[in-house]
């Protein structure tokens, strides 16, 4: 299991394309039956995403959780009758057996991150559902769920695991793998599942797991069924949860067509999405445009236009123009983002997402919209905000300006710019810290956010704007140019490794959830023991796994 270099992941990073639909898949089978819709795990061995490993006993890869990825939305959008989701495996004795660890070995440090940064968005995306989609999750384990295939678990409501002597969870990275679990497995049987300190650290340092009662009385499982009752268990319990969904039965879902992407050298241009790609400077310039005017304002109007719905499409592809940036482009480190577009437009039609937030196609749009802007907070990129006369960073755009690290606002006399605050600034699109960008901005301090809200609607211009608290700096017109590259020039000399904690610690404040936890802390671990020669050195235990040959450890705590 030989490391690549970077060179050598270039060619096969441009296989990587994050639109997919079930016809496509070669991993995952989404079935839809009623109230009740089956994601069954059947690996292709031979499916990986990149060349040189074998995807054996249900291990996954980054395609894999692609595959997840846009089968979740197709439940949301595509089948709102759907109230339970259960997740089995189509393989006998094995549930999942996580990551791939060939896989791993032959990835560079870079990959790594990404593929488990995007894995730990996939699973909670699952929480999300649960939280705010009226979907609940079971996991019906008829067989072994280890590392990464266990986590996918533990992103569930319920966890169920067959009772026939063999089958078993386990979390065994740290004895096989001298690495962390990389999918919030740790945080989850903490913060979640509420499992034992002492009997979580046995757990993870037992490499063959925990079966049947014990599972069940450490809470690392709901329900522990004999293999002649396990179906009609879950039937059961799918039909108990599913009494408490409000999804609608009746209701006719929205088609998710192929994101519509033209790709080339200087970067990738969607219907409202724009990324200018600026190798020597080392930056990515994301530009979203408004609609030209309001096209849809009754439910029974915005389900019309069904995925063409701005909010919806915008939101689909500002999306992927964030994936493809995270996984295609690791050294364009500043990301300026910029709007463009009539302010009042995009006003108008938050006033519309408020006004019918209670159908669940509109609820689901916000849903897509917070999480879309979520993945833009957990990106460890540095993000800068432009508001420049023609921008239109107002209501659900400005939240794109409150993600930002800095946001600069142009003040010059006859040139018209103003940014604006709506309603949905005010806690319909939170973070993964479960405030709003305004509230986290301030900390939740009453005072500076009580006096945003009461402007609301208001053109602000730069002086304003600023003396909110709502942007970092108004430069006039002199200075405007200079200093707007200066700081892009800076920040982009700046060391990547250092930015990356930098931002992290900063974006999140002092509000901690099972989600900060995740991305701040475990990750944060994760990345150090991946770069430690006892994970992936020579005779590092990642390096050494399955050779046959035990692991050298240098015994010094660090």
């Amino acid at each position: 299991m030989n490391t690549i270099d970077t060179k050598a992941a270039e060619p096969q990073d441009a296989r990587i394309d994050y639109r997919t639909e079930p016809s496509q898949y070669r991993h995952w089978q989404l079935a839809c039956a009623g109230e009740v819709a089956t994601l069954t795990l059947d690996i292709d061995a031979d499916g990986g995403i990149r060349p040189g490993y074998k995807l054996k006993l249900n291990s996954y890869d980054l395609g894999v959780d692609i595959e997840l990825h846009d089968a979740l939305q197709r439940i949301r959008f595509e089948h709102p009758e759907v109230r339970i989701v259960v997740l089995r495996s189509g393989k006998p004795k094995i549930f999942c057996s996580g990551a791939n660890i060939p896989m791993l070995g032959l990835s560079t440090h870079a990959w790594l991150v990404n593929f488990c940064k995007f894995s730990n968005e996939t699973r909670n995306a699952i929480e999300d559902a649960s939280a705010h989609s009226g979907l609940k999750f079971i996991a019906a384990c008829q067989g072994t769920a280890a590392g990464g295939g266990y986590e996918l678990a533990l992103a569930c409501d319920e966890i169920v695991l067959v009772d026939d002597g063999n089958s078993a969870v386990s979390l065994p990275e740290v004895p096989l793998l001298g690495v962390l679990p990389g999918s919030g497995g740790l945080t989850r049987m903490t913060d979640k599942r509420r499992v034992r300190r002492d009997h979580a650290d046995i757990f993870c340092t037992l490499a063959e797991g925990v079966r049947g009662a014990r599972a069940k009385a450490w809470r690392l499982v709901d329900e522990v069924v004999r293999a002649q009752a396990f179906d009609a268990h879950i039937s059961e319990r799918a039909a108990v949860l599913a009494r408490g969904s409000d999804r609608p039965a009746g209701a006719e879902g929205v088609a998710l067509p192929r994101l519509g992407r033209t790709d080339d050298a200087t970067g990738y241009r969607y219907g409202f999405v724009d990324v200018a790609l600026d190798e020597s400077a080392r930056t990515a310039r994301i530009t979203v445009r408004a609609p030209a005017t309001v096209s849809a304002r009754s439910a029974a109007e915005i389900a019309a236009e069904g995925a063409n719905w701005w909010p919806l499409r915008m939101a689909r592809e500002l999306d992927d123009a964030i994936l493809m940036l995270r996984t295609k482009h690791l050294e364009l480190g500043l990301w300026v983002l910029a709007t463009e577009g009539d302010g009042d437009v995009v006003l108008d039609i938050d006033a519309t997402l408020e006004a019918n937030r209670d159908d669940w196609f509109v609820r689901e749009t916000i849903g897509m919209l917070r999480r879309t802007l979520a993945r833009l907070d957990v990106s460890s990129r540095s993000l800068y905000a432009l508001v420049e006369p023609g921008s239109c960073f107002a209501g659900t755009l400005l939240e794109i300006a409150l993600a930002a690290d800095r946001s600069y606002m142009l003040d010059a006399p006859g040139q018209p710019n103003a940014i604006a605050l709506s309603t949905m600034n005010f806690g319909a699109l939170p973070m993964i810290n479960g405030r709003s960008r305004i509230a986290a901005r301030f900390y939740e301090e009453a005072e500076p956010i009580a006096t945003a809200r009461t402007r609301i609607g208001e053109k602000l211009a730069p002086g304003d704007a600023l003396a909110l608290g709502l942007v970092t700096a108004a430069p006039d017109d002199l200075d405007w140019r200079d200093e707007v590259r200066i700081a892009l020039e800076e920040r982009a000399a700046l060391s990547p490794d250092a930015l990356t904690g930098l931002e992290a610690n900063l974006r999140f404040g002092v509000f901690e959830t099972m989600n900060t936890r995740i991305f701040g802390r475990l990750s944060a671990w994760e990345n150090w023991i991946y770069n430690r020669p006892n994970a992936v050195g020579e005779t590092g235990a990642l390096k050494r796994f399955g050779s046959g040959k035990k692991a050298q450890f240098d015994w010094k705590r660090v």
